[in-house]
């Protein structure tokens, strides 16, 4: 299958299902299709084996202190894709995007505290050529990210949008939970069995534990298709200011856009900053429209159209969205940056040599 390849309608429906109920039988999805569980399992084989569509799944948990963040590169001219390949495999690196605008790639990073991303920005950003600045934006609060955002081609009613800010799932994701999830990744249909296997557990506490990260929100599960075939190709990113006493009304607004993909508060002057998918870019001036009657306090600031979605949760993708291969998230730590980082640490730590009177009362 080619990458001008079309997806029927039982394609879509077959996505969607999934995208709710990701682990369930093909049994149950067959039903839910109309379809026999055979035929089920054999179109989504060819859809993923095309990279066409995918399923995986990631921690829907951040330790205390963690940040979500965007950073905005700027490149030197025709260097964009030398940097992003450089950057492609850092786990870390939710998403990677070409885009327009006052940027040229944004990236959605995680890391685990702030000094972190001070290593990350000034050692490992700081040595890839090609790179001429970097802008960074912490979110305080991620109101909704893209494992909620369904097709809705089934006649049942879509779930409802999450009414508490995602990554807020109780409890706290153990190492050995992180380590359960990242085998799951790698296939996320697999059965219990298979997972046992892997990770060395029973089938029955492969189930327990499986339960108990669903039922606590600690897991997110996406299955994705190829933007240009999803019927929702254009991703634009938004920045906006709002009164600070109206931040938590206007996100819960925005949250609950069919559009918004993700919508996160910021801690800097664009306190506001949202994802949406669009139909067409045509459909652009008519979304800010309705924007501005449904949401006025809000004043965009300013807004970038994703050219190629290089990285997508994980997911290294050709530039019409045709999954290549997956990166394990994790997050990063400054092992990669750690030489550099010492020298300048201890250059620091250094005093100066002493000049003038002082060094002569010394000698």
């Amino acid at each position: 299958m080619q990458e001008s390849a079309t997806l029927d309608e039982l394609d879509y429906l077959l996505v969607t299902a999934l995208q709710r109920e990701p682990r369930a039988e093909w049994r149950r999805i067959g039903e839910k299709l109309g379809v026999d569980p055979s035929t089920a399992a054999r179109r989504w084989a060819r859809l993923a084996e095309a990279g066409l569509a995918w399923l995986t799944c990631y921690p829907a948990w951040l330790p205390p202190g963690a940040l979500i963040t965007f950073i905005e590169l700027d490149c030197a001219p025709g260097r964009v894709h030398e940097v992003a390949l450089a950057l492609a495999d850092d786990p870390h690196l939710f998403s990677i995007e070409h885009v327009t605008g006052g940027r040229d790639l944004l990236l959605t990073t995680t890391f685990a505290r702030q000094a972190h991303l001070a290593s990350y920005i000034g050692f490992r950003l700081g040595a890839v050529p090609g790179i001429t600045a970097t802008r960074t934006h912490v979110a305080s609060i991620l109101h909704s990210e893209g494992s909620h955002w369904r097709l809705d081609r089934l006649a049942s009613p879509a779930a409802s949008p999450p009414s508490v800010p995602a990554f807020s799932g109780r409890g706290v994701l153990s190492p050995e939970d992180q380590a359960f999830i990242s085998v799951l990744a790698s296939d996320v249909r697999q059965s219990a069995a298979a997972l046992a296997e892997r990770t060395g557990l029973s089938p029955t506490t492969v189930r327990r534990r499986l339960a108990r990260l669903e039922r606590d929100g600690l897991i997110a599960y996406r299955c994705e298709v190829s933007r240009s075939l999803s019927g929702w190709p254009v991703s634009v990113t938004f920045w906006g200011s709002a009164p600070a006493g109206e931040t938590p009304s206007i996100t819960a607004r925005i949250a609950r856009l069919r559009e918004t993909r993700m919508c996160v508060s910021l801690s800097g002057a664009h306190n506001v900053m949202f994802s949406v998918w669009l139909r067409s870019v045509d459909d652009l001036p008519a979304f800010e429209t309705s924007l501005t009657s449904r949401v006025p306090e809000l004043s965009i600031t300013d807004r970038t159209l994703a050219l190629w979605s290089l990285k997508f949760a994980g997911q290294l993708l050709s530039p019409e969205g045709r999954r290549l291969r997956s990166v394990p998230l994790d997050m990063w730590t400054p092992d990669s940056a750690h030489a550099a980082e010492a020298a300048f640490v201890s250059a620091l730590a250094t005093p100066p040599p002493l000049r003038g009177p002082a060094a002569d009362a010394r000698r």
